[in-house]
């Protein structure tokens, strides 16, 4: 249930009858009506916008709206009070059995509470992390596996139809490259000295590489020129790292749907056919563009190449898609690659790339735009650097790859579920310092620990409560008397309580999981402190030994936010603790 929904449908109920009392004139449209939070929650519980919205169109004073408004409210057992504010603000306060029914509705449904309907199955594509296939992933890889998994689970909860794709960038002459490196490791692997110049890569992650490729080809490429196995050692090699990244990803827990790869556009028609379509709607010729703006390079000179017209969709300059030799550029594939997921049929398409993407946006938007003729949406999402520290210290690690700081060093350190809930501490494209020391603190300073903590505290009242031999199942809490549970304190967690759904759908429409860890740490806040309340007044603890019933009011109050913190951790990805350790 979305209490903010609920409570928009009466007061859209309340403005028809006042439009079919000659209140309100007739041709009225209530498309931007609200009831959303106030600002200050001293304000009451929700606020509708509903008088300030209409009264021009409507040719009434606002406030005079807002007075019919809320006098039809106020007739409604939901609404304790409807009071008009200022010029024509109607801020509500709802009745105490609205937030008990809260409780109950999060108990009956379970880890369902709060899923929503709103992508009304719309079929989405989000790809994520599609690192270079030559090494492990690093810990800049990280965060967008974190973003894009979690932003998955966000849109499957809200309704949507979601496919996870890594995009195998092994067409480039960066697979060429590795290639050669696991050669000079197989040749290692033979007993010759290798020296690994600028340009390869000479990580000890490629050894073990070199010594499986010996135990296949034995001694047959020793002292063969590169036309004899370059082609070979680049399948080889591509696969031995994609088993690489799987596994890295596996340990983040992160499953991809789907593995795309680049190499499959090549050869097989996929570029032209891309092209072809752009063609056919007059969006591609051949010119020249002008010189690169400010200080021109020394060995740019006017070419005629083949042009994608991306200005006519939102681009700042045309792009080039076939160089003059004939080859063609970075940027055609990766057309190609979003014409075939158009093909696909998708609805709605996500990238996530990282920092260094920006200036790649608008073109990539214009492309999609393109292909579908406007129909398919594509949303951008960067994501910002990861620094390391420890105790407040830039912080370094043994480099198994050669040159930086991998996943699997990151997961090794601090486990998959603290990796993840931090990563989604920051809005993705704010940067974000991730201290080893500081993300296993147990302090409210640390959000993760923050979050765990609740739940595990529930979960010890609720075994608490069994050996005391209440029943504790959701039926049962979900049949308790909630008005024993009317406290301040205890509505004020109901309230938190009720925000979830529309959290979920306001999050879900911006592509913003990180909405949810902010939640969560806010949910967190309200259950530690009506715990600590507890300590000093005995009437708010959860188990009361002298009334069972109301035990089990409170003990239902606090099992429903568990249910929300699992449901939340299991969007981001994290394992919900029962006790902490």
């Amino acid at each position: 249930m979305n209490l903010f929904t609920e409570i928009r449908a009466l007061v859209l109920q309340c403005l028809d009858e006042m439009r079919r009392d000659a209140l309100l004139p007739e041709g009225l449209t209530f498309d931007n009506v609200a009831v959303e939070p106030p600002r200050d929650a001293a304000h009451g519980d929700m606020a509708t916008n509903a008088a300030m919205v209409l009264a021009k169109p409507a040719g009434k004073k606002p406030r005079d709206i807002a007075e019919a408004l809320a006098a039809r409210m106020q007739a409604d057992d939901r609404i304790a009070v409807a009071e008009v504010a200022g010029p024509g603000f109607l801020n509500i306060r709802l009745a105490p059995a609205v937030w008990h029914r809260v409780i109950q509705a999060a108990l009956a449904a379970g880890p369902d509470f709060g899923r929503s309907d709103l992508g009304q199955g719309r079929r989405v594509s989000v790809e994520y992390v599609s690192a270079n296939p030559t090494g492990p992933l690093h810990v800049g890889h990280v965060r967008g596996a974190v973003f894009g998994d979690a932003l998955s689970s966000l849109l499957d909860f809200s309704g949507h139809e979601v496919t996870r794709e890594y995009y195998i960038n092994d067409g480039g002459a960066q697979v060429d490259v590795l290639a050669r490196s696991v050669y000079l490791r197989y040749l290692e692997a033979h007993g010759q000295d290798v020296a690994f110049e600028d340009g390869t890569y000479p990580g000890d992650y490629l050894i073990a590489v070199g010594a499986a490729l010996k135990d296949k080809v034995g001694d047959a490429y020793v002292g063969q020129s590169e036309d004899v196995w370059l082609s070979d050692v680049r399948v080889f090699a591509t696969d031995a790292m994609m088993d690489l990244i799987r596994a890295d990803l596996e340990s983040l827990g992160v499953r991809m749907d789907s593995y795309f790869s680049e190499k499959s556009l090549y050869g097989t028609g996929l570029i032209e056919a891309a092209l072809k379509d752009l063609e056919g709607k007059g969006l591609i010729y051949e010119g020249v563009l002008e010189p690169p703006k400010g200080k021109t390079p020394e060995d740019w000179e006017p070419r005629e190449q083949t042009l994608f017209k991306s200005t006519e969709h939102g681009d700042d300059v045309d792009r080039p898609v076939k160089k003059s030799d004939g080859s063609w550029t970075y940027f055609a594939p990766d057309i190609a690659y979003h014409y075939d997921k158009v093909q696909r049929g998708y609805d709605e398409l996500i990238d996530v790339f990282g920092a260094d993407h920006g200036g790649y946006v608008k073109r990539m938007k214009a492309a999609v735009s393109a292909l579908s003729g406007g129909r398919v949406p594509l949303d951008v999402k960067l994501t910002q650097l990861v620094r390391l520290f420890k105790n407040g210290e830039p912080f370094k690690m043994s480099k198994r790859a050669g040159t930086f700081v991998t996943l699997r060093d990151v997961v090794d350190q601090v486990g998959p579920d603290v990796t993840r809930f931090v990563m989604l501490t920051r809005k993705n494209d704010a940067p974000l310092d991730f201290d080893f020391a500081k993300v296993l603190e147990q302090s409210k300073d640390n959000p993760v620990f923050y979050v765990q903590y609740a739940h595990a505290r529930i979960c010890s009242v609720l075994r608490k409560a069994g050996e005391a031999g209440l029943d504790v199942t959701d039926a049962a809490l979900a049949g308790a008397d909630m008005s024993l549970a009317s406290h301040e304190d205890e509505l004020a967690l109901a309230r938190k309580l009720a925000e979830w759904p529309r959290l979920v759908e306001i999050a879900a429409r911006a592509h913003e999981p990180h909405r949810v860890a902010f939640y969560l740490y806010e949910l967190a806040s309200e259950l530690h402190g009506l715990w600590n309340k507890g300590n000093e007044n005995p009437d708010l603890r959860f188990l009361q030994s002298s009334v069972p019933n109301a035990s089990l009011a409170k003990i239902a109050m606090i099992r429903a936010t568990a249910v929300v913190i699992s449901s939340g951790l299991g969007i981001l990805g994290v394992t919900p603790l029962t006790e902490m350790r």
